[in-house]
């Protein structure tokens, strides 16, 4: 599908408004009408933020899912969602988010809620595309079975995290036909588990599970993948490098394929060249969401200067490193408004 050369998107995630934050944390004081608007309120909020700053490509900023994981497992069934995080206290990392067992086959009878997310979307989005953000493409995100299966605890039923992985395949493949079927021209297959492993895996294991996982979408929506290293409270999870991923990740049946280079002062800026050469757009994370150093619009004109000098623009796309979710609202609106200003500088330019 032919795009806008040096266009600017996002991963997925928003910061969540703080009186979401609150609601979110009492959730028995609101009844189902009340829960119905805080959403939509919450997703009218990012949607503000992003078409104010004018990107090309924007999403509901996951305004809906109030844990990445869990908002998918409430959906899932045979699954046990109560459990304790093996560490309370002390500086936050990935080990204070528990782990849930499974207690039956897992099934998905009613869906992932993807779908509603982005037909929600769609209906907040509409008149906003008529006027100052007018074109803008709906963008919706999905976890692959890889990542999804992260949180999820090996047993009886399920040996390992890849045989958890093949059972939780089917449910996200039907979700992400589902998603074309409703009018979704773009989507993000979220797979950063595969980037925070492949230095200890086998990379084209990840490639064989991925390209299952979309077969059945390939060709009929602008399809994506995100490789990142982590990001729960700003905190990698893997060794920060591409090295290991590439050139096998090459084989992703994928259209664009992002990768985090902002918070790693763009190592590795050669890849970008590799990804193009393969016929795909490389989607440069330009903008770090795990700093409060805000860029300005002539930071960003010069980085995407840097990266036309591995890739041609018509194979080049901009976005934050990773989603914003992490990082403070008053800075993921700057941060977006000066990505987009600085990418405008370079692309009148180059008109």
């Amino acid at each position: 599908m032919k795009t806008t050369p040096l266009r600017t998107t996002v991963i997925g995630s928003y910061p969540f408004p703080g009186w979401l934050e609150f609601a979110a944390a009492n959730l028995d004081k609101f009844g189902p009408d009340d829960l119905a608007e805080l959403q939509e309120d919450a997703v009218i909020a990012a949607l503000h933020d992003q078409t104010a700053a004018g990107l090309d490509v924007i999403t509901d900023g996951e305004q809906t899912r109030l844990d990445f994981n869990l908002s998918f497992y409430g959906y899932i069934q045979g699954i046990e969602l109560e459990s304790a995080p093996p560490r309370h206290f002390g500086p936050p990392a990935h080990d204070q988010r528990g782990k849930h067992p499974i207690v039956a086959a897992l099934t998905a009878p009613k869906g992932l809620g993807a779908v509603d997310e982005f037909k929600r979307l769609q209906r907040l989005a509409l008149p906003r595309r008529a006027g100052a953000g007018g074109g803008a493409t709906l963008k919706a995100s999905v976890p692959g079975p890889y990542t999804l299966s992260g949180r999820l605890l090996p047993g009886e039923i399920y040996s390992d995290r890849w045989a958890i992985t093949e059972a939780l395949l089917p449910l996200v493949q039907t979700e992400l036909v589902a998603l074309v079927e409703a009018g979704c021209t773009e989507i993000t297959v979220d797979e950063p588990s595969m980037s925070c492993y492949a230095h200890k895996e086998d990379p084209e294991r990840f490639v064989e599970i991925f390209n299952r996982t979309v077969a059945p979408i390939v060709g009929k929506c602008h399809l994506s993948t995100h490789l990142c290293f982590g990001n729960y409270k700003a905190r990698a999870v893997g060794p920060r490098q591409y090295a290991p991923m590439f050139p096998a990740f090459l084989g992703f049946s994928a259209d664009e394929i992002h990768v985090e280079m902002a918070s790693r002062e763009f190592a590795e800026l050669e890849i970008l060249t590799q990804i193009a050469e393969a016929g795909k757009i490389a989607a440069v994370g330009i903008v770090d969401v795990k700093s409060y150093y805000i860029e300005t619009p002539e930071d960003i004109a010069s980085r995407v200067r840097r990266c036309l000098g591995f890739a041609p623009a018509e194979q080049l796309a901009f976005a934050p490193d990773c989603g914003l979710s992490q990082t403070a609202r008053w800075a993921a609106k700057k941060k977006l408004a000066s990505m987009v200003a600085g990418v405008e500088i370079v692309r009148n330019a180059i008109r």
